[in-house]
């Protein structure tokens, strides 16, 4: 029974991942800061991964999609572009270092948004809940052996990195569960328009 649940289209399940996504120089310079790290403190994956602010985390079947994706656009839709800065390094003990956001106030908000209208959707079970990054980061190693982390840590602790980009628009990545690599499914622009404006009334 449950092979043919797998397989059913509408119950085929996804991970899913909403992201803020630096401009490509930026992005550029991070990866190959992560590269450095992975060459360095021998981390094995080589400084693969993605340089993003991860918004939330979730898991759902293929059927509530389209749903998600209609409340996503109704928050973006009345969100403004903000800036966002980045600067120095920061971790969560003992298997983390990333990259500090510093605009918390606007990324926190946009995920309260988020949470409100989209909570309940992402839901798919008791046991797959949707996962709101509150801490805004970059991630520039994760799965840290505590010694890679301890020797990383006492290093990045004392650099410096900056950087800043407008936040104009959040992507929604999916990939089949299971599977390594995250693609674009749908990149939602903010246009701070007024909340009760529906996509019609527009054009209407």
């Amino acid at each position: 029974m449950e092979a043919v649940i797998n397989t059913a289209p509408g119950y085929r399940v996804f991970e899913y991942l909403l992201v803020l996504r630096p401009h490509v120089e930026l992005q550029g310079r991070i990866l190959q800061l992560k590269q450095e790290f992975a060459e360095k403190y021998k981390t094995g994956d080589g400084g693969r991964g993605n340089a993003w602010v991860p918004l939330v985390h979730f898991s759902q079947f293929a059927m509530m999609e389209d749903r998600i994706v209609n409340r996503l656009q109704k928050v973006a839709m009345g969100f403004p572009p903000f800036k966002a800065e980045l600067k120095d390094y920061g971790s969560f003990p003992s298997h983390t270092i990333y990259i500090k956001v510093l605009s918390k106030v606007p990324v926190q908000q946009l995920l309260r948004g988020i949470r409100t209208e989209t909570q309940r959707l992402m839901k798919m079970n008791e046991e797959h809940k949707p996962h709101f990054m509150m801490e805004p980061h970059i991630t520039l190693a994760r799965k840290l052996q505590s010694g890679q982390y301890e020797k990383g840590w006492s290093e990045y602790s004392h650099r410096h990195f900056t950087g800043r980009f407008i936040a104009e628009s959040m992507t929604l990545m999916r990939r089949p569960e299971g599977e390594m690599k995250y693609q674009p499914l749908q990149t939602f622009s903010f246009q701070n328009l007024p909340v009760q404006t529906k996509q019609g009334d527009l054009f209407g």
